[in-house]
């Protein structure tokens, strides 16, 4: 069975959500976009779109629709040609509403999970949850045809465990979308030994029809992304709590999502970007690569008593975000949350905020915050001058900072020495690519 065969019925588990809902808006593009060439125009095409959130399905829908007019817009060229039989389409919006109307007719949406019996290929999109995946692998498997293959969009279980536990005979690879998808350049591969061979191929051209860039991560529990992200901010959690008695804990945590975003040179904190993931997703993160790895402490207590107190980040349906380590106003970070009173310290640049900025020192000469540098030319340059007058600088800030950027250069080495990186640029561009950031993580900064 060829890769167009197999993208002819299609399934997305988990559809509904912050993943799944980005993965179906790319799906459906690919799988429209053949629809309409000539030689497929009596061919079926389906798109599945499961969840066990009917509301959140309602939901999904207007999201799809309204992103495929949004896409629509950004290819009329390509669209005029696949239209241009229909001397009825004239101006640009009736070729775009004819591409959202045929996309938005290959979609079934549903809560059944039977629909996925006739799918060559299955996306598992659902929560970070081993045994949940496993039981649905399971079920499925007692629904689809031998040759169905499944694409798993876990983060952090190691993929020979699923297919071992769900005995899929290798028919699974690890497809990690980054968030959001269908912005995401960026999809983290995972393909075991027991991965069959044509089964990377099969994911080396979807990759490629979804114009994705491959990272390889070898299959071991958090892969590379989330490898250094959680030990990325279990470092600023820690050191937060070391400088609590100089700071206050909320202090110490507002410092160092400080330092880490600006004397960094990130596109937002390290406590924001908790925040982004999710403070749930984030501690469920830790729990599961800790079951998996041994001799490394990957938990934090302050995570749990936030995801016991419901402080849980992620975002609303119109993506604005939701409070997490941080209080938000118009997507802005306005406070910091203290788990001790179970309130948030609202900032005070004349205040104690305000106390912390000025004990942190005088940033370097040469900073340019992240925006500014993201699409300049010359950004390799100023942030080589940047780096230098960071080491040569001793406020507070400055040592945290660079404290920061050793820890991180650390997690990369040992990403690579213990074989989760097969070297050290596959670590840089996961962060490059994944996490936007402008330079990866081992490097010669410090």
């Amino acid at each position: 069975m060829t890769f167009d065969d197999r993208l002819k019925n299609v399934s997305i588990v988990g559809a509904a959500g912050k993943m799944g809902s980005g993965i179906a808006l790319l799906l459906a593009q690919e799988m429209v976009t053949q629809k309409l060439k000539p030689e497929n125009k009596n061919q079926i095409y389906r798109l599945h779109l499961i969840d066990v959130n009917e509301s959140a399905l309602d939901g999904l829908q207007s999201y799809l629709k309204s992103q495929l007019v949004k896409a629509g817009e950004k290819v009329t060229g390509m669209l005029r040609e696949l239209y241009k039989e229909h001397a009825d389409l004239i101006e640009n919006y009736d070729v775009i509403d004819a591409f959202v109307n045929d996309a938005m007719s290959v979609l079934r949406l549903g809560t059944d999970l039977g629909a996925v019996k006739d799918s060559k290929i299955i996306f598992e999109a659902v929560l970070e949850d081993k045994d949940l995946k496993v039981s649905l692998l399971k079920n499925m498997e007692k629904m689809v045809s031998p040759d169905t293959v499944y694409f798993t969009n876990t983060s952090s279980i190691p993929i020979s465990v699923l297919n071992k536990d769900a005995n899929l005979g290798g028919r699974i690879i690890g497809f990690h979308f980054y968030n959001p998808p269908a912005v995401q350049r960026l999809v983290e591969l995972i393909s075991p030994e027991s991965t069959k061979p044509e089964l990377k191929d099969m994911a080396l051209e979807m990759a490629k029809r979804l114009r994705k860039k491959i990272v390889p991560s070898n299959d071991i529990a958090g892969f590379i992304g989330n490898g250094h992200f959680l030990r990325d901010g279990l470092y600023a959690i820690r050191e937060a709590k070391k400088l609590a008695g100089e700071y206050t804990l909320p202090g110490a945590l507002y410092a160092m999502n400080k330092v880490s975003q600006d004397l960094l040179v990130r596109p937002m904190g390290i406590l924001q970007l908790i925040d982004y993931v999710g403070v749930d997703v984030y501690q469920c993160i830790s729990v599961t690569i800790s079951g998996y790895l041994q001799g490394e402490d990957l938990k934090d207590d302050l995570l749990a008593k936030m995801t016991q107190k419901k402080v849980l980040g992620g975002q609303f349906a119109d993506g604005s975000q939701k409070n997490g380590f941080l209080k938000y106003e118009k997507n802005r970070p306005v406070g910091i949350y203290d788990a001790d009173k179970g309130e948030y310290k609202m900032f005070d640049p004349n205040g104690w905020s305000g106390e912390i900025d000025k004990k942190l020192g005088a940033y370097p000469q040469g900073f340019y915050p992240w925006r500014s540098l993201l699409m300049d030319p010359k950004k390799g340059e100023k942030l080589s001058a940047f780096f230098k007058n960071l080491n040569a600088s001793d406020t507070p800030g400055a040592k945290l900072a660079k404290g920061y950027l050793k820890n991180s250069k650390s997690i990369g080495e040992f990403l690579v020495k213990t074989g989760v990186a097969k070297s050290a640029q596959d670590v840089n561009d996961i962060l490059l690519n994944g996490f936007y950031h402008l330079y990866g993580p081992i490097n010669d900064y410090v």
